[in-house]
């Protein structure tokens, strides 16, 4: 059955008792996870609030007892990947192993150049971000001291204590829609696929191609999980759908050929449906109205 969980964008606005809410309130409908963007700020102004990602996964992984939860994704071209697994094997032990780790490489260019972080160009970006994502492995994997010279990051003989309590340390996902070297580095280094925005018909194109590189580096296809990372317009009426489709100024066809959730309690779950047939396992529904509260018990009355 395929598994829902809310995700929200951090640098939309995301304060305490915003998350603390929202938090609060997800655990206790029943969805599946609570995961957020990790960003300082938004790609075009006004700024707003942004809570920092590793403080709030820290007192969400001691304030919740049932739900996943995780960066949908923590980019590297932020933190080095030696203190991005330092935290994650920290927060997943205090959340008794429900932390994801989704790892990416950086898109964001306002952020970059407001805070100091350098980008790159994206061959450089991406082969940052393969480093990275050996440079957290290891050290989460290996109990004896690791070293590593590449590129962008080196280690020397480093050893991760205290060891991560759940074996290899929390799951790793990676996000993505590339037709080459995303599928390729799930093969390589992840235990999660997250695909964003996709129709039924684009998931099951992207799901073949990981299958294909799954078997190529001689990994079972079933020991990746799958999952999808989408927008939400969801209405409990007819009339309050047409008003949300006109404030948005699309329709409902335009909306799911985006890939977006989008409708009725009805049309919600056939796209569901048809996700699931596609081989979805887990859809994170971006929830952007951090006040709306209300909407968001109405979802889980609707589609869990």
């Amino acid at each position: 059955m395929l598994e829902i969980a809310i995700m929200i964008e951090g640098q939309n606005g995301l304060n305490w008792p915003r998350w603390q809410n929202i938090a609060r309130l997800v655990e206790e409908l029943g969805f599946v996870g609570l995961y957020r963007s990790d960003h300082f700020t938004n790609m075009n102004p006004p700024d707003k609030d942004s809570l920092e990602l590793w403080v709030s996964l820290t007192w969400l992984a001691s304030h919740t007892k049932r739900i996943e939860f995780g960066p949908l994704v923590s980019p590297v071209s932020f933190r080095h990947p030696a203190q991005t697994a330092r935290m994650a094997a920290a927060v997943d032990d205090l959340s008794n192993g429900r932390l994801t780790l989704g790892l990416g490489a950086g898109w964001q260019e306002r952020e970059h150049q407001l805070f100091g972080f350098d980008l790159l160009d994206p061959r450089s970006r991406f082969d940052r971000f393969e480093e990275g994502l050996q440079v957290v492995t290891q050290l989460l994997k290996n109990d004896s001291a690791t070293s590593f010279d590449g590129k962008y990051y080196q280690l020397r003989e480093a050893t991760l204590l205290p060891r991560p309590l759940r074996p290899g340390g929390p799951r790793i996902l990676v996000g993505g829609t590339g037709k080459n070297r995303t599928p390729n580095l799930v093969a390589r280094y992840a235990d999660e696929w997250n695909s964003m925005f996709q129709t039924p018909e684009q998931f099951k194109e992207s799901n073949v191609r990981l299958d294909s590189a799954l078997k190529k580096a001689g990994r079972d296809v079933k020991s990746v999980r799958r999952s999808m990372m989408t927008g939400c317009v969801f209405a409990s009426s007819d009339s309050e759908l047409k008003q949300k489709l006109e404030t948005r100024g699309r329709t409902l066809e335009d909306l799911h050929q985006r890939g977006i959730i989008a409708g009725t309690p009805g049309m919600v779950t056939k796209q569901f449906q048809k996700l699931e047939s596609a081989g979805l396992e887990c859809i994170m529904l971006q929830w952007l109205d951090l006040d709306d509260l209300a909407g968001l018990e109405e979802l889980a009355k609707a589609v869990l």
